[in-house]
């Protein structure tokens, strides 16, 4: 988790570093992610809890972006971005990269984006430390409206991905290891350079 974060460091100082058209983005916002599984693990050590099929988990979610090429009103770039959520005690966090996408319609202020993203999620469970990481995939999208120059809001961002989350089978004992699906949901501000 720590070197995942000091990972996202780099980013921050070259997002902040770069300032020319508002090209960049930095955000720390509240998340809602809903995770949930096709069949229940029954045994001691399921990551949603013994019979549960499904599981909301909330915190933060931290990332950055640069808009590399704009062409009117399409635009192109990277973002990263990281977060840390908990649910019964368990533990969520995925770091993800990905291609943004942009689009601006004409006379409005409104800015929508999609990013198919990959990277890595770590999972642990309610009754145990440890922890296991595995490839993460999924898509966001969103929409943004400025409020000032550099701040805009972002009304509301979902996402889509799949993880094979942390569960009885990794601990030895006869379970189904599936993968989960998660479904997430944010707002908050967005600061650009």
């Amino acid at each position: 988790m720590k070197l995942r974060s000091l990972a996202l460091l780099p980013l921050v100082f070259v997002l902040l570093s770069i300032t020319a058209h508002a090209q960049t983005g930095i955000y720390l916002n509240p998340v809602a992610v809903r995770v949930s599984n096709s069949q229940a693990d029954s045994q001691e050590f399921a990551f949603l809890g013994p019979g549960k099929t499904s599981q909301m988990f909330y915190g933060i979610q931290f990332g950055g972006y640069y808009d590399f090429k704009h062409t009117s009103p399409i635009g192109l770039g990277l973002e990263m971005r990281d977060s840390h959520t908990y649910g019964n005690s368990a533990m969520l966090n995925s770091f993800l990269a990905g291609v943004r996408l942009t689009a601006k319609p004409l006379a409005r202020p409104f800015k929508f984006y999609v990013e198919p993203t990959i990277g890595l999620g770590t999972t642990r469970t309610p009754s145990s430390p440890r922890r296991k990481s595995n490839f993460q995939f999924g898509v966001y999208g969103g929409v943004d409206y400025p409020v000032q120059k550099h701040i805009d809001w972002r009304i509301a961002e979902v996402g889509f991905s799949s993880l094979r989350t942390i569960n009885s089978t990794d601990f030895g004992y006869a379970a189904t290891a599936t993968s989960s699906k998660l479904v997430s949901i944010s707002t908050g501000l967005v600061f650009r350079f």
